[in-house]
């Protein structure tokens, strides 16, 4: 199988990872900058080319779109899914999860408990709301933000009113969440193919409050209550993604409340954690989709998109 990884460099650790489990299974696995990938347009078909150079066919496509180049990212994995090239997480699943509020509104909207949520606008008006989400402490957290940034939480009325203003005056928009106090601690699930497959506490050094794998919390391997379980693979399911970090935020014990979910989760620290070879895992859901698997969730279909190839036909001469 011929495998695409959507990825800005082949050195990234979780990118590096999915190449060696690609192969490791036979596959052949191209890493391309989506930056690099240009695309063409004529209302009859739609094309690809990387530094210029027509794209050779893949069986499937695995995004790893990063933060900072998200709206040409996803217009790149949306021009694989008009060619008919199976995706692991299609633009419009990531999207979505990189909407926070979006992201919220829709799990809200299906019944999943998530933590009170407040938007708006003006400082004034989101200092005057902080009663709906129990008070501080308080989260903060960038609508927009990557997962190695963008939270921040806020102890005192005076702390929240200095960040609400630098943020919002620097034009970023913003939501402000309940932080349920004493816990401290996180869930992150890890969700493949709408089946939770790894889970792990984050628990932060000391004196630090920590809500990413990049921050130095220490992982603990743990075994899901059913509870936990369901929201995951549920949240996961809803938002369209196959591979996706689904994170819970302790409320009691047996009980959580999912308050964030992710879809290009950060792979060797999982796995070093859970003892489990997530990559691989990965690999064969790809498997699966390039196979004609059905999707999890009801994503509807790409504008345009044929139907799926059934082989990868021999590249042509000169292609990339």
């Amino acid at each position: 199988m011929k495998i695409t990884i959507l990825s800005r460099s082949a050195s990234i650790s979780s990118t590096k990872r999915l190449v060696e489990a690609g192969r490791a299974r036979g596959h052949q696995v191209r890493v391309l900058n989506p930056v690099r990938v240009e695309m063409h347009l004529d209302g009859q078909r739609a094309n690809l080319y990387y530094r210029r150079r027509k794209l050779s066919p893949c069986d499937v496509v695995i995004p790893r779109i990063a933060q900072s180049i998200n709206n040409y990212g996803l217009a790149v994995v949306n021009q694989f899914a008009m060619c008919g090239v199976p995706l692991v997480n299609t633009a419009r699943a990531i999207a979505e999860s990189r909407n926070k509020m979006r992201s919220l509104q829709l799990l809200s909207a299906h019944g999943i408990d998530i933590p009170a949520t407040v938007m708006a606008r003006d400082a004034a008006d989101l200092k005057a709301m902080v009663g709906l989400v129990g008070g501080v402490p308080v989260l903060v957290k960038l609508l927009q933000g990557q997962e190695k940034h963008g939270v921040m939480v806020c102890e005192s009325l005076q702390s929240l009113e200095a960040a609400l203003e630098a943020i919002l005056g620097l034009g970023h928009n913003l939501v402000m969440q309940q932080y349920v106090q004493n816990t401290g601690q996180d869930v992150r699930v890890v969700v493949v193919g709408g089946r939770a497959v790894a889970a792990v506490r984050r628990r932060p050094r000391f004196g630090r409050l920590s809500y990413t794998l990049n921050r130095g919390a220490r992982l603990e391997r743990i075994e899901l209550t059913e509870s936990q379980r369901m929201a995951a693979e549920r949240t996961a399911t809803l938002v369209g993604l196959e591979v996706a970090a689904v994170d819970l935020l302790d409320v009691q014990e047996g009980h959580s409340k999912v308050f964030e979910v992710n879809s290009s989760p950060a792979i060797p620290e999982m796995e070093a954690a859970t003892g489990l070879d997530l990559a691989s895992i990965i690999i064969q859901r790809a498997e699966e989709l390039a196979a004609g698997s059905p999707r999890v969730g009801l994503p509807e279909p790409e504008p345009g998109a044929p139907s799926r190839r059934k082989r990868t036909p021999k590249a042509p001469a000169g292609e990339a």
